[in-house]
């Protein structure tokens, strides 16, 4: 099973936007306190739409904590310090994926990135142009990619509604 991972988030729009990911691709979602905003936030609840009741959050309430919760469980650390391209990491080895990703303002400790440097992947980007991508983004991108690798197992690859516009 795959995780995603919060490091001490900081905009809720973007946390909304992954618990929307999460309940679409049964994505256990994991928050690490400090969160920079309270979880009864509007903006929050607006980008997470109405799908929150069919996320599974677990709230941890530091790093040790969470870290002690999945101990010899797989950890990929997402970096833009990283030396290792995302998609060169085989998910579909049968184990638990947890992708951790850093909070907006200042990423993962360094301290942390470098005790897991094996773990550490890059999405490639121009950093010439841009300084980092949006948070919600790369988490869809890297947990579609580790689905992909798996064959997208309890999603449906196609799906017929009532009133489908190409049938």
């Amino acid at each position: 099973m795959n995780h995603i991972v919060l490091f001490e988030p900081q905009i809720p729009a973007n946390t909304g936007n992954i618990a929307r990911t999460c309940a679409a691709t049964n994505t256990p979602l994991h928050l690490i306190e400090p969160l920079g905003f309270s979880v009864d936030d509007k903006h929050l609840k607006r980008a997470g739409l109405d799908y929150w009741h069919d996320v599974n959050i677990t709230y941890h309430p530091n790093l040790e904590s969470f870290l002690a919760s999945i101990e010899g469980e797989e950890l990929h650390l997402v970096s833009k310090f990283a030396r290792k391209t995302y998609s060169d990491v085989n998910y579909n080895d049968g184990k638990n994926h947890y992708f951790i990703f850093g909070k907006e303002t200042t990423g993962l400790p360094e301290t942390f990135m470098r005790e897991y440097e094996d773990g550490c992947i890059r999405i490639p980007m121009n950093d010439e142009h841009v300084r980092s991508l949006n948070l919600s983004n790369t988490a869809a991108l890297i947990i579609y990619e580790a689905l992909k690798q798996q064959d997208f197992p309890n999603l449906e690859k196609t799906h017929i509604y009532e009133n489908d516009k190409l049938s």
